[in-house]
């Protein structure tokens, strides 16, 4: 009972604020300090893909953790070793993944993003068979991406087994947000049967339309889980270097909250 109370606190405050004809089924407003709720969130660990140049720790205070009502992911620059890898920096990816999927729906994400050389904070989802299906053809939604070197541009992408950065045929679009890491921005999917669309402050900027040919071009019919992370460095990020003396970085996260239209989430009550 200790932790289902305050979810359904949760729940009923931020459902106040939900957009007309949706119905919130998720949501953490990251109101409790400590390290993140282990019922809704799980952790990646170690230095896993894009050559990235941090060590993703889990349970580890100084890189995530809830303070004054917000997630905390903190980058920092310190030399690490574990699991027989070594890095000079360490931050956190915290993840759904285990705890709760989405298929379809509205996800929003209240954020403030790091700045500087180097850094590559991101919102993102992966499909839940993506450990069968593998990489890209589990699907990848890209809600947000911004790179320190680029500190104004807000991107979003998709990637499928069709359409992906590998191949030079990902679909995206992105958008000039002033000083997205001086303040608090809204960032969102909206994703139906037909088509996804991702969005800034309410303003949609990019869509995607179910082309209607097959999962290689949309796997986007299946739960999917959410990634929160700041990367450092790697193929993106790192194309201009890394700045050690921007350290330690924050990727702050007010709230996430999760709607599915109101006869959806009806009929899945009724189930």
């Amino acid at each position: 009972m200790m932790r289902v109370l305050p979810l359904l606190f949760v729940l009923a405050a931020a459902a106040l604020a939900q957009p007309p004809g949706y119905r919130l089924v998720w949501a953490d407003e990251f109101d409790t300090p400590g390290l993140p709720d282990p019922v809704r969130w799980n952790y990646e660990r170690g230095m896993i893909r894009n050559n990235e140049a941090q060590f993703y720790t889990a349970e580890r205070s100084e890189n995530a953790r809830i303070e004054n009502g917000v997630l905390v992911i903190e980058a920092r620059r310190e030399d690490w070793s574990q699991d027989g890898k070594t890095a000079r920096y360490t931050s956190a990816s915290v993840t759904t993944e285990c705890r709760q999927y989405w298929r379809y729906g509205r996800i929003e994400v209240r954020a403030k993003l790091p700045t500087g050389l180097g850094t590559w904070p991101a919102i993102w989802m992966l499909g839940q068979n993506i450990g069968k299906a593998g990489w890209p053809k589990c699907g990848e939604i890209d809600i947000m991406e911004n790179v320190g070197f680029d500190p104004d541009v807000i991107h979003a992408n998709i990637h499928t087994d069709a359409y992906n950065h590998v191949k030079g045929t990902n679909k995206g679009d992105r958008i000039t947000v002033k000083a997205p890491y001086e303040g608090f921005h809204v960032y969102a999917l909206d994703w139906s049967p037909k088509q996804i669309t991702m969005s800034v402050d309410g303003k949609p900027y990019f869509t995607y339309a179910n082309e209607g040919t097959g999962e290689a071009v949309w796997p986007f019919d299946q739960p999917f889980y959410l990634i929160l992370n700041l990367a450092i460095g790697g193929s993106w990020g790192g194309q201009k270097g890394i700045d050690d003396a921007i350290f330690p970085q924050r990727f702050e996260i007010d709230y996430v909250r999760a709607y599915q239209l109101e006869s959806r989430a009806r009929r899945a009550r009724e189930r």
